[in-house]
């Protein structure tokens, strides 16, 4: 069955995926050219040339080589699956087992990794993988674009003054760290969040796995976030955009708003959404729109 994948724009990026705890997590942004987590490869992401992959498990990592093959398929290339380098030689295993059971490879070029080495999308544009506290081999990732700014001894200067200060060789603009999006995959809290370009980043996608009281052992046994952590991560966060990842089926959908909306103080609810949210339906002609709150803006169970 093929995946339903919620789309929504949040910041004026473009996010198509979808995000269940044990069932799959993908999170594409296609006008980056980017993809965090590949799930089961739905079609949508398969003409995205960068694939980042934050930990094995089968709900974040079951499409890669299916993600290869489809590639082959459509015309599209190696392209490119960034990944631990402690997990690079596994992926490289299960590709070469596929390969046998196809009778020939896929074309795939893998970037082995570590927090804080830096991977070029574009001139302007980087992933940032940084450790989070899942397993030994978890990452997340942030992309990071790189802008202009004109030095502040420059301020005031006419443009031909520039340009004379640069046709004598004198750099008159430094580059800057624009964080844009910060995708943390599987985590409990943890220093990440202290990260600039996590912290700071206009979009966070972050974990928020279980809601009810009694599954505050099953995060904390998992390393995940527990809805009583929200209040902790929108304290150490300047994100304005917070988009959750990853609720259990073990809440229902409507159930699991409504609760991190009143988890969180009145000040903080408009920067947190859900991945799996979709905006209210659009009354038919001739019909008054129906008031709606928080929890009447989301799918229900059997489109989640």
């Amino acid at each position: 069955m093929p995946t339903w994948m919620n789309r929504r724009t949040v910041a004026g990026q473009s996010l198509v995926g979808y995000s269940l705890a044990g069932e799959e997590t993908v999170v594409a942004l296609p006008e980056l050219n980017v993809c965090f987590d590949v799930g089961r490869a739905p079609r949508e992401i398969i003409p995205i040339d960068n694939l980042c992959i934050s930990h094995g498990h089968m709900d974040h990592a079951a499409g890669v080589a299916y993600y290869f093959s489809q590639r082959g398929f459509i015309g599209a290339g190696a392209g490119r699956l960034i990944i631990h380098k402690d997990q690079a030689p596994n992926i490289e295993k299960l590709l070469a087992i596929w390969a046998d059971i196809e009778g020939h490879p896929a074309p795939a070029y893998i970037e082995p990794v570590i927090p804080d080495q830096d991977v070029k999308i574009r001139r302007d544009l980087l992933i940032r993988p940084f450790a989070v506290d899942h397993h030994a081999c978890a990452l997340g990732f942030s992309l990071i674009e790189s802008r202009h700014k004109l030095k502040p001894e420059h301020h005031g200067k006419t443009g031909p003054q520039l340009v004379a200060l640069k046709k004598q060789g004198i750099e008159i603009e430094d580059w800057i760290e624009v964080p844009l999006v910060a995708y943390c995959g599987d985590t409990a809290i943890d220093d990440f969040l202290d990260l600039p370009h996590v912290r700071d980043a206009e979009i966070l996608l972050i974990e928020c796995t279980f809601f009810d009281r009694d599954h505050l052992h099953r995060a904390r046994q998992g390393r995940h976030i527990h809805v009583s952590d929200m209040r902790e991560v929108l304290e150490r966060v300047s994100s304005p955009n917070i988009v959750i990842t990853h609720v259990t089926r073990r809440t229902d959908f409507r159930s699991a708003v409504r609760i991190m909306h009143d988890a969180l103080a009145p000040s903080d609810r408009d920067r947190v959404s859900f991945l799996m949210q979709r905006p209210p339906r659009r009354p038919k002609p001739n019909q008054s729109p129906t008031p709606t709150s928080p929890a009447t803006t989301t799918p229900d169970e059997s489109s989640a």
